[in-house]
């Protein structure tokens, strides 16, 4: 039986995993955390470690990649990550295929797990999705026709980047008011952060938040913006509701250009909770047009939707399958 080798190059960790062609279960599954000082050659390293870890003495039949950054998904080619150094215009494909002796495929995180999603889970029994993890960034993901839809360069579905606040805060991109500026976890801490450091204790609320880090703002997460909100947190609340506004904002804006039959939503900022999703699907629909007909469905997958995705696109190069 064939056996494909998945792997899942994260921002701040490092997966591997092996399934039989055909299953639904891991063979085997390791993760380790991407060290803070982490470069391209360490993560390299530690995939290696990995790999050899994981096959012993087998041999897959093929590899897939999933990639936190921007891919060539036609040559495999790796254009750099946002989060680790070194990592521009590597030959990622290549270098697999020369060590190992079978073909890899290698894409963005986003589009491997809108992949991942399509073939094993929201996405089954639909041919148009479009797939947003909400997490460190927002990024997206398209299945159109039942096939991965890369854009002329490989930029399709960057949602993180459409502007939704024209006046809002300056974005990393250098745009103000953009999705990610607004919904991602980083960005929803800082929010919180800065309101929090402008006004002082006794007349702002956020009493939550403070307890949650011990009044020590460095530590706020957006998780523990969630964590605030769902205890009854005002400021944390009114932080959350303009994120997944934002979010719901730029997935009315996408429905009414193309019209898919599902937004399948992943990552962290999902796990928020129901006012959250009911925000975003409140906004989503009073921003598309009435006659736009979808739905938005948290990803079923979780933190593994990269790794089945790279089992989906290295079946794609293994002939006759």
């Amino acid at each position: 039986m064939a056996l494909i080798l998945a792997l899942d190059f994260g921002g701040t960790k490092l997966a591997a995993a092996t399934v039989n062609v055909g299953s639904r279960k891991w063979l085997r599954y390791e993760r380790r955390l991407s060290p803070a000082n982490a470069n391209a050659s360490t993560d390299l390293e530690i995939m290696r470690s990995l790999i050899y870890s994981l096959l012993e003495d087998t041999k897959p039949a093929a590899i897939g990649v999933s990639f936190g950054g921007p891919v060539d998904a036609s040559t495999g080619t790796v254009r750099l990550s946002h989060h680790v150094a070194g990592w521009e215009n590597i030959p990622l494909k290549g270098l697999l295929e020369n060590e190992f002796g079978v073909p890899a495929g290698v894409d963005n995180d986003a589009n491997i797990a809108a992949l991942g999603e399509h073939r094993f889970g929201a996405g089954q029994g639909y041919d148009s999705l479009f797939y947003i993890t909400v997490s460190t960034g927002v990024g997206g993901g398209w299945i159109l026709n039942g096939q991965p839809w890369r854009g002329a360069g490989g930029m399709a579905g960057e949602i993180g980047h459409i502007v939704v606040d024209p006046a809002g805060p300056v974005c990393l991109c250098g745009k103000r008011g953009c999705v990610e500026r607004l919904a991602s976890g980083p960005y929803m801490a800082q929010n919180a952060r800065e309101i929090l450091e402008k006004k002082p204790p006794s007349r702002q609320g956020g009493e939550v938040l403070r307890g949650l880090v011990g009044n020590d703002l460095t530590l706020l997460t957006g998780q523990l913006v969630s964590e605030a909100a769902a205890a009854g947190d005002d400021l944390a609340k009114e932080v959350l509701q303009k994120a997944a506004w934002a979010l719901g904002m730029g997935i009315g804006n996408v429905a009414n250009l193309m019209n898919p039959q599902r937004f399948v939503l992943g990552g962290g900022v999902t796990k928020a909770g129901e006012d959250f999703w009911q925000v975003v699907r409140q906004v989503a629909r009073e921003t598309a047009l009435p006659e736009v007909d979808f739905e938005i469905v948290p990803a079923l997958l979780g933190d593994d939707a990269p790794l089945w995705g790279a089992v989906a696109i290295a079946s794609m190069t293994i002939p006759n399958l």
